[in-house]
């Protein structure tokens, strides 16, 4: 997960921010703070990864906030004024979101957050498969998973969701193409770009998609349709 913190002294403003930050699978909102002064208290508990700026805030600007800092975070300034962004793309801001914001926007820049804290920690991405157990990272724990317990596993850009029987689903920065490479082929099976099933968990398939719970519907996509009916055709009476 990546740490973040939204600064703005505007209560509407920062409760959007708040609201984007829950639908990013990828962000952990640390603090919400009202001024850059909430914030110097914040960063003294605990660093952060991103931070969501405002600049036109009183006492202290965001700009003389992020200037100040000897050791800066990722910083996406927000304003509702253009004329800041070349002074913010000189103290190396990763983006700046003109107000009002859509969540596209903010999104496209979550997106390069990810990338660049991805790129600089290649060593996040870990898979431990033993035996009959999958070992994750999952934000500051790591997790032991039973792979009887996978019902199917979802891909979202860099990270997956895994769903299983009795339990919530789990994210992790892992990529698809490592966790079909590492699980046992005889019990699982990518049948989208985006999905991975379960083969032991299916009980109903559909028009060419596997249900489950009868409310998820898993597509077969034409890449890997082929494949799956050879397994189905093993036991097919």
């Amino acid at each position: 997960m990546i740490r973040c913190i939204a600064i703005d002294d505007e209560p509407l403003a920062l409760k959007q921010m708040e609201n984007y930050i829950e639908q990013t699978p990828f962000l952990e909102a640390v603090a919400l703070c009202e001024s850059a002064f909430d914030a110097m208290e914040e960063l003294q508990k605990s660093p952060v990864d991103l931070m969501f700026v405002d600049i036109n805030m009183p006492d202290l600007s965001g700009m003389e906030f992020v200037k100040s800092l000897e050791h800066k975070p990722l910083i996406v300034f927000t304003t509702a004024y253009s004329e800041y962004a070349i002074e913010g793309f000189k103290v190396d801001a990763l983006d700046y979101l003109l107000k009002p914001i859509a969540y596209a926007d903010f999104l496209r820049a979550a997106n390069k957050a990810n990338k660049r804290l991805t790129e600089s920690t290649p060593a996040a991405e870990t898979l431990n498969l033993k035996e009959k157990q999958l070992y994750i990272k999952s934000e500051h724990r790591i997790l032991k998973i039973e792979l009887s317990d996978i019902k199917y596993i979802e891909g979202m850009r860099e990270y997956v969701r895994i769903h299983l029987i009795h339990e919530k689903p789990v994210m992790t920065l892992l990529s698809m193409k490592k966790l079909e490479e590492a699980l046992p082929a005889d019990s699982f099976m990518r049948v989208h770009r985006s999905y991975i099933v379960n083969l032991n968990r299916i009980t109903t398939i559909e028009r060419s998609r596997i249900v489950y719970d009868n409310d998820v519907y898993i597509p077969i996509s034409e890449q890997y349709k082929e494949a799956f009916k050879k397994h189905i055709d093993q036991y097919f009476l």
